[in-house]
């Protein structure tokens, strides 16, 4: 799997051949190719080549695929007891490119697409059914009468005798 770092409005992307990446919006129509003109790195294998600043001779092709809106990034700005409140909005333009070639000019190569790995299939074997072994039950557990309300009796106050005479 070839695989290279291109620049592109003054970011740098990590360009697969057969995969699609976003990049800023670029002034190309939809369905044309060109050429990175800037290839800084190119891997492929165990064969790297590393550019000074960039790799001379290696030719990275790609197809504009669409033009598509980035997600909405909402900016609010508030000012406590000030009755200032500002909302706004963004959605950046990008374009969809799909990397057709990464490799030396007038080179004849398959392009290889890249492998996702799929999760091993797991086999269901269908098991005869045997009556499970059954638990006893768990004894309830019996709880005391709660007394929910106290019945306070009111004493009454003993009469007091007098003593006077």
């Amino acid at each position: 799997m070839r695989f290279a770092i291109v620049e592109s409005g003054g970011k740098q992307y990590r360009a697969v051949e057969g995969s699609t990446i976003d990049v800023d919006r670029l002034p190309h129509e939809v369905g044309k190719s060109f050429d990175f003109e800037r290839v800084m790195f190119m891997g492929d294998g165990d064969t790297f080549l590393v550019g000074t600043p960039t790799v001379n001779g290696i030719k990275v092709s790609a197809t504009v695929a669409e033009h598509v809106k980035g997600p909405k990034v909402v900016s609010f700005k508030y000012r406590p007891k000030k009755r200032i409140r500002v909302k706004g909005g963004h959605r950046h333009q990008y374009t969809r490119l799909m990397i057709d070639f990464i490799g030396k000019p007038g080179e004849e190569r398959k392009v290889e697409k890249p492998v996702a790995q799929k999760p091993a299939k797991v086999e269901t074997v269908e098991a005869a059914e045997t009556p499970k072994a059954e638990k006893p039950a768990k004894a309830k557990k019996e709880a005391a009468p709660k007394s929910t309300a106290k019945t306070a009796e009111k004493k009454s106050p003993a009469p007091k005798k007098s003593t006077k005479k």
